[in-house]
């Protein structure tokens, strides 16, 4: 291993969660505003996750502690990964092994809100992952290559130019991911569902803390994959997360939660339709 793929590891495990606590921290301050509220300080995902680990540790059985870790594992994993430019779908597959454990250890409980929680997530798990695939596909059919790093040498104009369909898809797996309005239908940051915490509900103290600092890295692994639609350059790749971002945060504050039965017809008839959309125009383009 090089020197420069040493320190994205280093940078990947030990910097990622610092910047998604960062990002967590004006997610809630711009949700605050929003909202007509002064918000918390920055900082403040920081304090509430020193606070968890210093509570007592209170569990159900030792399945949700591994499956805690192990998500914990797989998203540190799919940074590191995705640090090192590696495949995107070697990439996707370990986020999978990643949600699938969350699932794992909300029905290791016997709480009927997180046994709804872990299903509701399941169902999240299969909206957005076709269209995590369908973007991957698109990017593969424009670049010629899932690796990262080919696409990063050899692929010389912004992605986004080519592939907006498929930004604009991805979009609708990450609000997903994010657990964000109105798709917020396993779990919520913001409290105000009918299944309180759902598949978080039986996680507490440190525990909870690991959960957290596991969305830290989904955080960072998301806005690396938005930063990919345009590698080319810098500033415009810093313009389209803030703008990609804000949006999100904007779309979760104007909008009701919806219902597993509306989320899954309709983001994957959208989706298969952009996507389509967009892989027929690289076709005619190619042609």
């Amino acid at each position: 291993m090089s020197m420069n793929e040493v320190i994205a590891v280093l940078a990947a495990i030990f910097v990622a969660p610092i910047i998604g606590g960062i990002v967590a921290g004006i997610d809630r301050k711009v949700t605050a505003r929003l909202q007509g509220r002064y918000g918390p300080p920055l900082l403040q995902p920081f304090y509430d996750v020193f606070k968890l680990f210093g509570k007592e540790k209170m569990i159900v059985n030792y399945w949700q502690i591994i499956c805690a870790y192990m998500y914990l594992a797989a998203d540190v994993l799919t940074v590191v990964l995705l640090a090192l430019q590696s495949d995107l779908l070697l990439i996707f597959f370990v986020l999978a092994v990643g949600g699938v454990f969350l699932v794992i250890g909300a029905l290791a409980a016997e709480s009927p809100y997180s046994q709804i929680g872990a299903q509701r997530e399941l169902i999240q798990m299969l909206t957005y992952e076709p269209l995590l695939i369908l973007v991957f596909v698109g990017i593969y059919l424009e670049t010629g290559s899932f690796k990262i790093s080919d696409i990063i040498a050899n692929y010389h104009e912004p992605l986004l130019l080519s592939l907006p369909l498929l930004f604009v898809v991805l979009g609708y797996a990450l609000v997903i991911k994010l657990k964000k309005s109105p798709f917020d239908i396993a779990t919520s940051h913001h409290a105000h569902q009918e299944i309180v915490k759902g598949v978080l509900t039986e996680y507490s103290g440190p525990y909870l803390a690991i959960i957290e600092i596991s969305h830290w890295y989904e955080t960072v692994f998301i806005l690396g994959l938005c930063a990919l639609f345009w590698h080319t350059n810098f500033i415009w790749m810093a313009v389209l997360l803030v703008v990609t971002y804000f949006g999100e945060v904007l779309v979760d504050n104007i909008c009701a939660r919806l219902t597993w039965r509306w989320m899954l017809p309709h983001a994957w008839t959208g989706g298969l339709i952009m996507s389509f959309a967009n892989y027929f125009w690289i076709y005619e383009k190619i042609k």
